[in-house]
């Protein structure tokens, strides 16, 4: 698979470890083995890194000067999309959306946002009813009749451009694996704006390295989930012209634990970052890998993996852990 032709621009720590965590995994129940990709290295590292470095690849070879994105106001995607323009002397225009309603000090200013100011990046929130595409178009509109060169980048950075960082990282896994002479049996990651989650399922397809991911979703409906996801994966194959290798079978996401809604935690969420912590000194995030793990505990007590190895990917997120400081520490008393 011939991943070289399309335009990369490299800075992402890679490869990132795969790493057994024994005693999380002796808690579940499980062989547990843990994809280290919030060491990807970008202003902390997390998932978007990888897609980043072809979305920027594209930007960089249009001759953009501005990249625009948009996501929650805890986004850990514009906390990197941030940090990548900064890295090439690109300016970044964001559209932060009210997904939660949450206005705690903490919440609207800490966390991923604090961050965000910090390396310069242009924000605004908009209400959680917006046509978010509709208000980015809007944006670079805007910045082309001033004279410059946008380049829009979809929440989450969740296109086939993007996605070919999963399909990378697939690859990087079944070659670790393979090293280490490691048989896996299934992945298991958090799945919100698809991505990742159809990134993977591309790439193991094209590839045939035949490895099951199950995607707990942190947003959407069950049957909604699996459709984004379904048809990103097909996009993202035929860039790699093996469309037709990938089937709805391969999709598979798993969307009772979501809780309240998106980006608000429960309880079951702050055992499961408790956990991570303080069997494998592991930092989660609320939104995603909380919520995956979250899911993945529960499963495992119920015998869904039963003499499975399982790889989790940990996609980042704990730089906006103190933006949920006040409910942790109520939740952790």
């Amino acid at each position: 698979m011939n991943l070289t032709r399309f335009p990369r621009a490299r800075f992402a720590h890679l490869p990132t470890p795969l790493e057994p965590a024994p005693r999380l995994g002796a808690a579940l129940g499980i062989d547990l083995w843990v994809k280290r990709d919030d060491c990807t290295g970008l202003a902390g590292g997390g998932n978007k890194t990888r897609k980043l470095e072809f979305l920027l690849g594209e930007a960089l070879e249009a001759g953009a000067d501005t990249l625009i994105t948009q996501g929650a106001v805890q986004s850990n995607h514009v906390r990197q999309t941030i940090a990548a323009a900064a890295r090439f002397g690109l300016a970044c225009e964001v559209i932060l959306e009210d997904r939660t309603g949450n206005r705690a000090p903490d919440y609207v200013g800490s966390g991923n946002v604090l961050l965000n100011r910090l390396m310069g990046g242009g924000m605004r929130t908009v209400s959680a009813d917006t046509d978010m595409n509709a208000a980015m178009a809007e944006l670079a509109d805007k910045l082309r009749a001033e004279g410059k060169r946008p380049y829009v980048i979809p929440g989450g950075g969740s296109n086939s451009t993007g996605a070919l960082g999963y399909v990378d990282c697939a690859l990087e896994l079944a070659g670790q694996a393979n090293n280490m002479g490691l048989k896996l049996d299934r992945m298991v990651t958090a799945t919100g704006s698809a991505g990742t989650h159809a990134g993977l399922v591309a790439g193991f397809a094209v590839s045939g390295a035949d490895l099951p991911v199950l995607g707990i979703g942190v947003r959407a409906p069950k049957e909604k989930q699996e459709a984004n996801v379904f048809k990103l994966a097909v996009e993202t194959a035929g860039r790699l012209g093996h469309a037709d290798r990938v089937t709805r079978e391969q999709v598979i996401a798993d969307c009772d634990y979501v809780g309240a809604g998106y980006g608000l935690i429960d309880q079951g969420v702050v055992d499961a970052l408790a956990l991570a912590a303080r069997t494998e000194g592991l930092l989660f995030d609320p939104v995603y890998t909380g919520k995956a793990l979250k899911g993945l505990i529960a499963l495992s007590k119920a015998g869904a993996f039963r003499g499975e190895t399982v790889v989790f990917l940990h996609t980042g997120g704990a730089q906006g852990l103190s933006g949920y400081h006040g409910e942790l520490e109520a939740a952790l008393a």
